[in-house]
């Protein structure tokens, strides 16, 4: 057995289940959960249409490079989304969602012989800690907290981890705060990325949940052409259809950027066995192609946190994210107590912030907080919202 394994934490939702263990739920209330970050609006009918007309390629080994097409219509999204071109047969990877991508290349980028570092930003999205320990690297967990506000503070990472850091996570729009880097923070990521050698993989899974259609978030891919980075060195952007179109379930997404990381990476692909299917490669074609949807899709967002967040400040401290569909909000009692209270009282699953973070020089900046995910129907978000700001987290 791989003795690494054992080094692993369990996932945030297996600690929220032994949490809310026995926990018994109030008999006049329907529960409603805020805990995961699974889109409840529908799948496109295009994208379920284009899944039923090619299903015949299920009898089909799929290209693990994926096909010409969809790598040409993720480059068309790219370009109109972030103003930026890329070679689709270079610098374009078809992934199985961003999870298994930000995973693989991890593997592929670190060597482990050379004491590596990993760094993350705390708390994270848990994919990036467990990457890091199985490709033999150490974790250094970078802490976002108000005073930082809620976004990781790399100017503080010691130069002693930066000489042995291989490849920087950044989440931006970020999990859990909600938070989106700058052109200046992306000037510093890339100058430190320049000085000490590492990769940054940024992960833009929340990139299309916004609320001002005239301003989106920024990404890696734009920040790096205005700061005068065309070839994308030692940059990787992971995108994924899951937020974006309500599909998580086709687990599909691309990785894009250095093309001499794309190469190496598609080669550890051939032997993972990773290829997407065909029929799945064709439905996400017909997403990448629609923009209605997408819109419609930040439309029911942008209500859910116009009726969510007035009635959540009541009982919370809680702002609008810059994007995504989570909330970041202080509990005015201990985060895993609030929790299990809360569903114990109110039928409300929100996940506790301690779970997203690493205790570190005694502080997990997780602690304190939770991630409510605005992920259900409006009538339902709205209903929780109400139930919240009655709850009283002191009774017992």
């Amino acid at each position: 057995m791989n003795p690494l394994l054992n080094t692993l934490q369990p996932y945030p939702f297996a600690k929220l289940r032994k949490l809310l263990e026995g926990a018994k739920l109030p008999e006049d209330l329907k529960p409603i959960s805020l805990s995961i970050g699974e889109p409840k609006h529908s799948a496109p009918d295009t994208v379920k249409q284009a899944l039923f007309d090619h299903q015949a390629l299920f009898e089909k080994y799929p290209p693990t490079g994926g096909y010409p097409e969809l790598k040409e219509a993720i480059g068309n999204w790219i370009e109109k989304r972030y103003g930026v071109k890329l070679d689709p047969a270079s610098q374009i990877l078809p992934t199985n969602g961003s999870r298994e991508a930000l995973f693989a290349l991890t593997q592929v980028l670190i060597d482990p012989t050379q004491d590596p570092v990993v760094v993350m930003p705390n708390p994270f999205y848990q994919i990036y800690e467990g990457a890091a320990k199985l490709a033999g690297a150490q974790p250094y967990f970078c802490p976002m907290t108000a005073e930082t506000g809620f976004k990781p503070d790399y100017s503080s990472i010691p130069e002693d981890v930066l000489k042995r850091t291989q490849l920087l996570f950044v989440c931006s729009p970020n999990n859990p705060t909600g938070t989106v880097l700058s052109v200046e923070d992306w000037r510093k990521l890339f100058d430190l990325s320049d000085k000490y050698g590492f990769v940054i993989g940024s992960d833009e899974c929340y990139s299309e949940i916004y609320f001002d259609e005239d301003n989106p978030p920024l990404g890696a891919l734009s920040a790096a052409k205005l700061l005068g980075r065309p070839n994308f060195d030692r940059l990787i952007v992971f995108s994924s259809l899951s937020k974006r179109s309500n599909i998580p379930g086709m687990r599909t997404g691309f990785v894009a950027g250095d093309e001499k990381l794309i190469k190496p990476f598609l080669l550890y692909r051939t032997y993972h066995g990773s290829a997407m299917g065909g029929a799945v490669q064709h439905a996400s074609i017909a997403a990448w192609n629609d923009e209605e949807h997408v819109r419609e899709n930040r439309r029911f967002y942008v209500e859910k946190f116009k009726a969510a967040v007035p009635l959540l400040k009541q009982a919370l401290e809680v702002e609008m994210p810059d994007a995504s569909f989570y909330l970041w909000a202080k509990t005015p009692i201990d985060d895993k107590l609030y929790a299990r209270r809360l569903y114990e009282k109110k039928g409300i699953t929100v996940l506790p912030g301690s779970f997203l973070g690493r205790e570190v020089n005694g502080v997990n900046p997780g602690s304190g907080y939770i991630r409510i995910a605005l992920v259900a129907t409006v009538p339902e978000v709205t209903e929780a919202a109400q139930r919240i700001a009655e709850f009283d987290p002191f009774e017992e």
